[in-house]
């Protein structure tokens, strides 16, 4: 009877854990977006939004790159060790089980004495967990586990807007590459025309050389796009593990022309973001394992009490004499700290600092979440407005320019009045271009800011 009473005594002191109960601490977000949403921020669902795209080598490319991304797979193999970590703090929580054998000889000398023992037994240990110090540690694993998958997520989310930005990247590069293209062929033109124009006499020396450095000018400009858009050529063949000639050849396809991506909205409620970015779920999931691990050096402090024991059997021979018989035992063991020159309390002190440490990882993730969204939603604010503005001043200097180069080849315009309606036309494309990158870019940016579509399994 003492011994079960001692036993349910123990299993009910185990109900106790010492160290704090974590509570998700407040995110401290504001009530409302100062900058103004896009499409009246009405919700709508990010799942798929690469989809959405009006050019399908988009989602085509990502998703390639995933099913072929070592980033990914680094994430997916720390998710494995973080439930392999669960499963070992857990079995903390239960006895521990063995079997175990053995057969010696000895003998002695110079008298002639020998013996053997055999034996086998199953010896059982269980350490009760007095003050929750095993169950705190499996909380910490747990968490962990939770923060390494929402990780995954995170590196996916992060992956897909690479890969988007790398593309998007491309495509301006070759928009602006055929403009440039094209403006080469009218330099080299009018360099001839000019040098015609000089040898007959009809022109100054000094428009031939205007010409020939505008046409330096040009060649120039032109290698420089040519080296950009390799570049990201070779960048898309990294993130995506596609080979380059394949990928070329589906880059064939829609040369030069930006991907649009259909409206995306966002909620009015700067705290959604809290349980739609993975990045936040991980510095929060770090901050309960932190949380957790207090109460783990905080019951390194207490007793360790433990029940101990084996049975089986063994059988001794002596000198030709043998003898059998079962053997047990059983008892507490109890682990009672007494001096240790502080050492359990300063890693207590420690722990409570890590927690300290992690909550402000995760206060920084949650404003750093804000400026993100804020940011992406000042970028657009304007956007429709500055790309109609940005296309019709490109369209009105190509005017210009197709004037003044008409007027030039008739014999009345100056050589230098149509470098510099050239050199306006070019600017003012590669503004329009660059802006359409620019608006594109932020909506891509809005996307991983709320979080890339993410829906954590446990709020």
């Amino acid at each position: 009877m003492r011994f079960l009473f001692s036993i349910v005594l123990a299993v009910v002191l185990s109900g106790c854990a010492v160290g704090p109960d974590y509570e998700r601490p407040e995110a401290g977000t504001p009530t409302q977006w100062e900058a103004s949403l896009a499409h009246e921020g009405n919700p709508s669902s990010l799942v798929d939004w690469w989809k959405q795209f009006d050019d399908p080598l988009v989602a085509a490319l990502i998703a390639r790159a995933e099913r072929d991304s070592p980033t990914l797979e680094q994430a997916l193999a720390r998710i494995r060790q973080s439930r392999a970590s669960v499963t070992a703090a857990r079995s903390t929580l239960f006895p521990n089980a063995a079997l175990s054998g053995s057969r010696t000889r000895s003998g002695d000398h110079p008298v002639t004495f020998e013996q053997t023992v055999s034996r086998g037994s199953l010896d059982a240990a269980w350490e009760i967990d007095l003050f929750g110090g095993s169950r705190r540690s499996s909380e910490a694993a747990q968490a962990r586990l939770e923060g390494s998958e929402a990780a995954w997520h995170d590196a996916r989310i992060s992956l897909a807007a690479e890969v988007a930005l790398e593309y998007l990247g491309l495509r301006a590069c070759q928009a602006r590459l055929a403009d440039t293209t094209n403006d080469q062929i009218s330099r080299r033109a009018t360099e001839k025309l000019t040098a015609y124009k000089v040898n007959a006499g009809f022109a100054a020396p000094a428009d031939g050389a205007l010409a020939q450095a505008s046409a330096a000018d040009g060649a120039t400009r032109l290698l420089a796009l040519r080296v950009e858009c390799e570049i990201s050529v070779k960048a898309l063949v990294a993130l995506t593990g596609l080979p380059e000639p394949e990928l070329r050849k589906q880059l064939d396809v829609r040369q030069g022309k930006l991907p649009v991506p259909a409206s995306l909205a966002v909620d009015t409620l700067p705290a959604r973001i809290i349980s739609a970015r993975p990045d936040i779920a991980v510095a929060e999931r770090a901050l309960a394992a932190a949380s957790a691990e207090i109460g783990v050096a905080e019951a390194a402090r207490y007793p360790r009490f433990s029940l101990l024991g084996f049975i089986g059997r063994q059988s001794q021979t002596i000198d030709g004499l043998s003898a059998s018989g079962r053997i047990w035992s059983f008892g507490p063991s109890l682990d009672l700290p007494i001096f240790d020159a502080g050492r359990r309390a300063a890693n207590a002190d420690a722990a409570r600092a890590r927690y300290d440490e992690a909550l402000g990882g995760y206060k920084t993730a949650v404003r750093r979440a804000v400026r993100e969204v804020e940011q992406s939603l000042v970028r657009l604010s304007s956007a429709a407005e500055r790309e109609s503005q940005a296309k019709l001043a490109a369209e009105r200097y190509d005017s210009v320019f197709r004037a003044a180069e008409q007027r030039w080849q008739i014999g009345i315009g100056s050589q230098l009045d149509l470098e510099e309606t050239r050199r306006l036309a070019i600017s003012s494309r590669s503004q329009h271009v660059g802006v359409q990158y620019d608006n594109i870019a932020a909506w891509i940016g809005l996307y991983r800011a709320v979080g890339g579509g993410w829906i954590p399994e446990k709020e």
